[in-house]
């Protein structure tokens, strides 16, 4: 054999060996979802199913009548549409229509945007055992309920409607930032050893309380607007929480603090019908004490509360109140028309 031709065979040989033994690195890709039989799947399950790390499932407007279980799962992100082209619907008897993890298997930084997704027996998203699971610009009809999570972040989404909870977390971690959460029984929820921050929501027309944290619970809650509900927020068990800058007003109730809870306030303004602190009992106890220095009490000057407007008018006495630019979620308006 001539010496090139061995030469040649031999580095075909060691090299075909290199490439055989080299990992497969996986493209990121976009599988598309359509009723109309015009994408990848018709099904939003198989698409989910059939996706890897770093893949983007697009449904493509339509109403869905499915139910999504998203598992074992890590980097993939779920994409509406819109949520006024988008709607999940669920089927059957299942209860929820839209659930990210699955006992014991978890799922690992799942993003899902821009859809509807409606209640099914009394329950539209659950979240268990997974990390990492971000909702933003979701329309929930119903409850979202998460149960041993963690970083857990749920961002300019509307949740409502629910029959018991908006919003429940059960010794998990999260982080809601810029959502409406309205017309429910309670709107938030924080129970068991549950770690959670809340900063800018609107949170409205909940028959009973607008947060409620109990147990071992922790709570931050900053720049909040509380208002419309049965009660601003209720601090019971032994939780710990904090709460500055919000805006807790038109409620019959602000604050109530359960004896053995623990809740420092700084920077809040209160409004409500009744009492704007209480001592958690029963019955309730008026607690004026409770009230810190740096607390107002004051009509805050919504546009228009009546209609849901809860942006501050310029006249608002709550601007420029310690290091907050304004208090509650939503900034002032600039200029409002003659009208008071």
């Amino acid at each position: 054999m001539q010496p090139v031709i061995f030469l040649m065979l031999v580095f075909s040989a060691i090299c075909g060996s290199a490439w055989a033994d080299a990992p497969i690195v996986h493209v990121p890709r976009t599988i598309t979802v359509s009723l109309d039989g015009s994408g990848d799947f018709v099904s939003i399950q198989e698409a989910v199913d059939s996706a890897k790390k770093g893949d983007t499932v697009f449904v493509k407007p339509g109403a869905y009548p499915q139910n999504i279980t998203i598992h074992s799962k890590e980097g993939v992100k779920l994409v509406g549409a819109g949520v006024e082209q988008v709607t999940l619907l669920g089927r059957g008897d299942l209860v929820g229509v839209l659930h990210v993890g699955k006992w014991p298997y978890g799922a690992t930084d799942i993003e899902i945007t821009g859809m509807t997704v409606n209640e099914r027996g009394g329950h539209a998203v659950g979240i268990f055992n997974g990390k990492g699971i971000t909702f933003r610009g979701l329309h929930v009809k119903g409850m979202v309920f998460g149960q041993q999570v963690r970083d857990v972040r749920i961002e300019d989404c509307v949740i409502g409607g629910s029959e018991t909870t908006g919003v429940q977390f059960a010794d998990s971690q999260a982080v809601l930032i810029g959502n409406v959460i309205h017309d429910n029984d309670y709107g938030v929820n924080v129970a068991g050893k549950s770690e959670v921050r809340l900063e800018r929501n609107v949170i409205t027309r909940n028959l009973f309380e607008a947060l409620l944290v109990g147990d071992h619970a922790k709570a931050k809650l900053i720049s909040n607007t509380l208002v419309k509900n049965g009660s601003g927020a209720s601090f019971l068990g032994s939780s710990r929480s904090e709460a500055s800058g919000n805006i807790v007003g038109f409620n019959k109730i602000g604050f109530s603090v359960a004896a053995t809870s623990q809740a420092t306030f700084s920077f809040n303004a209160m409004f409500n019908r009744e009492n704007d602190y209480m001592i958690a009992g029963s019955p309730n106890v008026p607690a004026p004490e409770l009230k810190p220095e740096s607390d107002l009490v004051a009509d805050p000057r919504f546009v228009d509360a009546e209609h849901d407007d809860f942006r501050l008018r310029p006249d608002s006495v709550l601007l420029n109140k310690g290091a907050f630019g304004y208090l509650g979620a939503l900034p002032p308006l600039k200029s409002v028309s003659a009208n008071p």
